[in-house]
């Protein structure tokens, strides 16, 4: 890409590693960058510090200017901003180029690229793809499998570091498929996990989002592979999407035993599982990865178990679907902890699930009407309460559990009502659990094992 010397605009440069990763590799390749942000530099410190060694950059925090986009080549948009900003508006009018920091790696990344999306169970099902990858790897002269995207990490940094022989693992949201330019080489293998409406505000309807999902498939050419969950009614139908060669799942039987628990999470190593047989990795390598993937950071994660009491943070639960998923994987009696910023989904199915499968929830946050109030309409008798906040409703489920039940936080909304993301939530959640220990051991433990799961390397 030759943007030397070019205008470009950095929209949203945030807090995690994908803004940072666009300013540098852009900085490197020589553009003249405009960084604009509505957050404040304090709120954005961590992320400036990262770029002290970039050159030609301007800042324009805490506002949008639009002379900034009138007069941009490039405007590089963070995956957050909705299509209808006006400000992207001017810039299409001025005839900018829009693009994302996934486009920008796609563009120029040499490895092959194994894209997963889905509403649920994308992030699980791309971390096995890449553990099963990463095993039959060391067997094959040390094969690297570089796992990235919507799990916050940005490979564009570590392009460098990645060759022809190596195989990229990307986590795809619709909101990243929405932005991927026409030009844009598709992924050599799409997995699709299931679609359920979601991010509806953002896209504008149901529709929209199924469009942007199968963006995934038809961007792929006649040699590449698709792996849908057929399972998912909605996804089924998309067969007809395909452009190379579908992969029938794996028969459910041939999926080992798994550590991370619930009917969901053995529908993903089936994906996982079909993934890894189409592109060569031996048989012994996908069941010993599969048998020892211990799952990720926020999804069905134990944090502590002590009085009789267990405590399991599902923070990354955002949709209904995933919720339900939870409450019927867990074998304990549940007191739920579920609410956040109101995406105006239909709750009608999770509100049967709770009422089926929970002892009693506390919902909180914007939500937390909404959901209470569909859960007294189907059962009056059953215990729930709406409360403001995640410590409130923490407080009043600890009250009424006895030892061999379980709290489980698992929030079915996105977490930006009181929260800056889930990992935040999922922090807070934590800190409440160990508040109630002597001690401060298990804590420094769930940290570390935290850290570890995040910044997992590639083994060469």
């Amino acid at each position: 890409m030759d943007v030397k010397n070019r205008r470009v605009v950095v929209m949203g440069l945030g807090c995690h590693a994908g803004g940072v990763a666009a300013v540098r590799f852009l900085s490197a390749l020589g553009a003249k960058i405009t960084i604009t942000d509505t957050a404040d530099e304090q709120a954005l410190r961590a992320s400036l510090e990262q770029l002290d060694r970039c050159r030609h950059l301007t800042l324009r925090l805490g506002e949008h200017c639009e002379a900034d986009f009138r007069q941009a080549d490039l405007v590089v948009v963070n995956p957050a901003v909705p299509p209808s900003s006006p400000y992207l508006q001017v810039a299409r009018e001025a005839g900018a180029t829009i693009t994302t920091e996934i486009d920008l790696f796609l563009q120029s990344c040499p490895a092959p690229v194994i894209g997963v999306t889905g509403t649920n169970g994308k992030s699980t099902t791309a971390a096995m793809i890449a553990a099963i990858l990463r095993r039959d790897g060391l067997g094959r002269g040390g094969r690297r499998c570089h796992l990235g995207g919507n799990n916050g990490v940005s490979l564009l940094a570590d392009l460098d570091n990645i060759s022809s022989s190596d195989w990229v693992v990307l986590e795809l949201s619709s909101f990243h498929l929405a932005r991927l330019r026409e030009e844009t080489l598709g992924v050599q293998v799409a997995v699709v996990t299931g679609c359920t409406p979601n991010h509806l505000g953002w896209h504008g309807s149901f529709e929209n989002y199924v469009a942007e999902k199968q963006r995934l498939l038809t961007m792929q050419t006649c040699q590449s592979i698709a792996v849908l969950n057929d399972l998912d009614d909605v996804v089924a139908a998309w067969s007809t999407r395909v452009q190379g060669k579908q992969e029938p799942l794996v028969a459910s039987d041939a999926v080992p035993s798994l550590t991370v628990p619930g009917q969901h999470n053995r529908v993903n190593a089936r994906l996982a599982m079909t993934a890894a047989r189409a592109i060569g990795c031996r048989a012994v390598s996908v069941h010993e990865a599969l048998a020892n993937f211990s799952g990720l950071p926020d999804r069905l994660e134990l944090v502590a178990e002590f009085s009789g009491q267990c405590f399991i943070n599902d923070s990354q639960a955002t949709t209904p679907e995933a919720v339900i998923a939870a409450l019927k994987a867990l074998r304990q009696p549940i007191w739920l902890l579920a609410g956040g910023y109101d995406q105006g989904l239909d709750l009608e199915r999770l509100s049967r699930a709770i009422v089926e499968h929970a002892r009693g929830a506390c919902l909180f946050g914007a939500v937390g009407e909404r959901m209470a109030h569909a859960v007294r309409r189907l059962d009056g008798a059953f215990m729930v309460q709406r409360v403001t906040t995640l410590s409130e409703a923490f407080v009043w489920c600890l009250d009424r559990s006895r030892s061999g039940e379980c709290l489980l936080l698992s929030p079915a909304c996105a977490s930006f009502d009181q929260f800056d993301d889930c990992q935040e939530r999922a922090a807070r959640f934590a800190q409440l659990v160990h508040s109630l220990e002597s001690g401060q051991e298990q804590t420094k433990r769930y940290s570390d094992r935290r850290k570890r799961l995040v910044t997992g390397s590639s083994p060469r």
